[in-house]
């Protein structure tokens, strides 16, 4: 495993316990460290991009100090995970077209990222409409563009408008998630991926997030109750 992929794995911990302090109410002058804490992550996630790996392992390392004084100090309560074991998290493949990025991709994409190492299959704009039966709302190089720049997405990567499978392949996954209303079915799945030689576990969301605009069709259709049509000529 080289440098790249132990920092990476090292802010994911550090992200990890960021996200079970979420929610908790702190004084200011603690909820101001984990505010600082958040920050430093955020740079050492862009200084990895970068390929500075060293910047990036000062920045997570400050923001691990941050939030672990305050759990030395009894302020906050929660458990590291061992590096070892981030290091061999799990492979997890979601697929979709995210034609417009909502809440409820974000919570696929955060609930795949509590499961391992994200990676994200885009669906080509022959496939979006071939399913949708009408062309994508935005290309799918800016679909992918989007998507891998989604905090919890490792790897992100344009499907095949060949055969659906054709890409989990080549990514070898752990475990496919599927989103709660996704038009996949799990029979058909497992057999096919049976067939390919993969081993993957199928899981399924049980719950869609309600908001009002988690929905490509409901953002569509805001966007054209507010803009007369001749606003929308490039």
């Amino acid at each position: 495993m080289d440098e790249k992929q132990r920092v990476q794995a090292y802010i994911d911990n550090v992200e990890q316990a960021l996200q079970q302090l979420a929610g908790k109410r702190l004084e200011k002058p603690y909820a101001k460290l984990v505010e600082l804490a958040k920050l430093y992550v955020d740079d050492a996630r862009y200084y990895l991009e970068k390929g500075d790996t060293f910047t990036a392992l000062a920045c997570v390392a400050y923001a691990e100090g941050l939030i672990d004084a305050l759990r030395w100090l009894g302020v906050v309560d929660f458990e590291w995970k061992a590096l070892s074991k981030l290091l061999s998290r799990p492979k997890v493949v979601v697929a979709g077209s995210f034609e417009l990025l909502h809440p409820g991709h974000i919570e696929l994409l955060r609930r795949a990222w509590e499961l391992g190492r994200v990676h994200v299959i885009v669906a080509r704009d022959a496939s979006v409409e071939r399913f949708k039966g009408r062309p994508p709302l935005v290309p799918e190089k800016q679909r992918l563009q989007v998507i891998s720049a989604v905090k919890y997405v490792s790897k992100a990567v344009l499907g095949s408008e060949r055969d659906v499978v054709e890409p989990l392949k080549a990514l070898k996954p752990d475990i496919i998630l599927l989103g709660p209303d996704q038009w996949v079915d799990e029979t058909w799945l497992e057999k096919r991926l049976e067939e390919e030689g993969v081993s993957a576990k199928i899981v399924r969301l049980e719950k869609r997030v309600e908001c009002e605009y988690c929905s490509t069709t409901r953002i569509a259709c805001r966007v054209l109750s507010l803009f007369p049509r001749e606003k929308c000529v490039a």
